[in-house]
């Protein structure tokens, strides 16, 4: 007897991003923003915080891949190069402040 055979191709969801305008508004004057991560998410996703960008990944924190996701997560949301980014502090914690340029 012939059994059904089902292949689910899960394509990953395209993440909406808070408008790039609302993001850098988020940064203070010398274009600094913080960022609330949380690694090892089900789905990838950003929202406006009050004060802080609350950023979702996939990677886990292993050997940098979280804050690679973060800072081309960003990139993305904002259509610039994930060079123009930097991690000034918070490479081991969940808090982070970038410098966007």
């Amino acid at each position: 007897m012939g059994g059904i055979t089902v292949r689910c191709s899960m394509a990953r969801a395209r993440t909406d991003f808070p408008p790039a305008d609302a993001i850098r508004a988020l940064a203070d004057s010398a274009g600094r923003l913080a960022l609330r991560v949380t690694p090892g998410a089900r789905s990838e996703s950003m929202e406006l915080g009050q004060a802080v960008l609350l950023v979702k990944v996939r990677a886990k924190p292993d050997e940098g891949a979280a804050n690679k996701a973060v800072l081309d997560l960003l990139a993305q949301a904002l259509g610039t190069a994930p060079s123009r980014i930097s991690l000034l502090r918070g490479a081991t914690g969940r808090d982070k402040l970038v410098q966007l340029d």
